[in-house]
Order: structure tokens, then sequence, then C-alpha cells
């Protein structure tokens, strides 16, 4: 691994954004309760995301110039792809499924995204280090005994047996998503990428949504709704994914993929606290577990091989595989 001060300084940095992440991410969970209480899912969720990479796109401008928004053909084709399956099949069916999934429920479930991502790594023909199978294991295990007590863990309309399934659909579409992105084609500029990712997962969620009827009512929307809506504009999509932009320059993915671990940990605590989801004895210790797997896999990557290769010698590489993209959580 590079010591040099400057190498040092990025994984600091890296951190802190990831730091962003987690807590950003991890509070999500419940804003998306908040917004799915009176607000129609796929609507609330597209509406999110396109005004979201509208003003990326706006910041973009200002700061690196128009011309960083022309994206060529492969690259407007690879935010086509990780816009469908990270922000629209990602963050999107969570959405829809915490209609009838409590917030904290959700996020457990979507701890199964490392597992995935180590998975696909692996078939792939990128072994991950000995250190990252052991805290993806300590990880699940950790996510059973959160599990193991559901009782009053119903969403904003009730509980629905296809909820938890919609939600793992949701994190495996995210797996795939991160994935894939580091071999495909991208801007030299990322946040003009994620913008795009953006525009177009939100367009696709926009146009189901109207496709399945959903129409928004304004006066039928509650408070709670709007200010969720927009804390999921500005710090759930802007802020965050800036945040996991630039902790993926920064980091290897395998690191990176730890939110999915702490941000369910934060989602519980918000929604016991907040609305009153219940908190017990299995959780508290699945969080535990959680917790030691986010240090397993943190450590593992920093000292082994995917830690010495993935994020450095890619950045050399040059802008087409520096941004890897995003999050079901987002």
């Amino acid at each position: 691994m590079d010591d040099r001060p400057d190498a040092v300084s990025l994984r600091a940095r890296g951190m802190l954004a990831l730091g962003v992440v987690y807590v950003v991410w991890g509070s999500s969970y419940l804003a998306m309760r908040f917004l799915v209480s009176s607000a129609p899912p796929l609507l609330g969720a597209g509406t999110r995301f396109l005004t979201a990479g509208v003003l990326l796109a706006g910041i973009v401008a200002v700061v690196s110039g128009p011309g960083a928004l022309r994206l060529r053909p492969s690259w407007l084709g690879s935010a086509a792809l990780t816009g469908l399956l990270l922000p629209a099949m990602g963050s999107g069916l969570v959405t829809v499924a915490e209609r009838h999934v409590a917030s904290g429920l959700a996020a457990l479930l979507v701890a199964g995204v490392p597992l995935f991502v180590a998975l696909a790594r692996w078939a792939l023909g990128d072994r991950p280090p000995t250190g990252t199978v052991v805290g993806v294991v300590v990880g699940l295990a950790g996510l059973v005994v959160l599990l193991a007590v559901r009782d009053g863990f119903g969403g904003t309309h009730d509980a629905a047996w296809w909820g938890p399934p919609l939600v793992l659909v949701a994190a495996l579409g995210s797996s795939v998503g991160s994935v894939v992105a580091v071999r495909l084609p991208v801007s030299p500029y990322p946040f003009a990428q994620c913008a795009a990712e953006m525009a177009f997962g939100g367009g696709a969620l926009t146009a189901a949504g109207l496709v399945a009827g959903e129409r928004v009512a304004v006066d039928a929307v509650s408070g709670d709704s709007w200010w969720a809506w927009l804390y999921l504009v500005t710090f759930g999509a802007v802020l965050a994914f800036a945040a996991y932009a630039f902790a993926l320059r920064a980091l290897p993915v395998s690191t990176v993929s730890t939110y999915a671990y702490v941000n369910p940990v934060v989602a519980v605590v918000l929604g016991a606290t907040v609305v009153g989801e219940p908190v017990t004895p299995s959780q508290l210790v699945g969080g535990g577990l959680v917790l030691l797997a986010v240090v397993l896999v943190t450590l593992a990557e920093r000292g082994g091989p995917a830690g010495r290769g993935t994020g450095h010698r890619r950045r050399e590489s040059g802008g087409g595989s520096a941004f890897r993209r995003a999050s079901v959580a987002a």
C-alpha cells in the first residue's frame, strides 16, 4: 500500500467522506418512510432523483464549466445502465417496499449487499481477501440475529409478504451495479456522470409511476413527506452521492461497501427513537456483529491484494474507472 503523505491524506479524506455516507444514507431509510407515508412511492423517488440530477448538473456546470456536461454516447450508455441498476432498481424499489416494511428492517436486509458484491467479484475472477470473506460472513451472521425477531416491523401501510423480498431484489441490483460500474467507460468528470445516472434512474422511476397510475395530489401529501423528499434530494442524493463518489476514488470498493453494514445500525437507532420501531436484545447483538464486520472488512481491504490494487491502480488508469457508483441506500 502506498504510504506517501499524499496517499495517506487521500485515504483519510476518503474515510471522512465514507463517514458522511454512513450517517446520511443510514438516516435516508427513515426519510423514505416519511416520504411514502402520504406520497406515491415511484413518483416520489423518481422526482427526487430527477431533481437531484438537475441540481448536481448545475453545480458541475458552475464549478467545471458547461463542457463537463458533454457526455459521449458510451458514457451515456453507462449512465443509463447504472442509473437503472442503482438509483432506480436499488433505491427506488426500497422506497416502494417501505410502504410495507419498517425502515430498520429494510436497512437490515440491504446489509446483504457486500455478500452479493463479494460473490460477483469472485465470479468475475477478482477473489476478495480472506479477511473480506470472514467479514462478510460475520456481517451476515449479524443480519440473521437482527432478523430473528420481527414483531412490530410493519411499514407505513401495514405489512406485506412481498416487501422483504423486494428489498432483497433492490440489494441485488445495487450490488450488480456497483461491480459492473468499474468496468464501464465513464466521463472524466465523475459528478457529471453521477448527474446523468440520477437523471436516467429518476426518469425510469417517474415513467414507471405514471404507467402504474400514480398521481400527486399536492394537498394530500403531508408536510412530513415534503420535508423528507427535500432531505432525500439535498442530503440523501446530492451530498451523499458526492461523498460516495469521492470515497470510491480514494478507497477499495469493498471498504466503501461497508456502508451497508453501518447504515442498518443508524437506521434501526433512528427508527426506534423517532417512530418507535422496536429494539430487541437480538438487535443489539446483531448490531455488534455488524460493527465487527465493518472493522474486519476495512482492515482486510486496507492490507490485502484488493486493497493495494483496487483504488490506486485504477485511479492511474484514467477517469473511466475512477468513479464507482452508487447505492441502494441513496
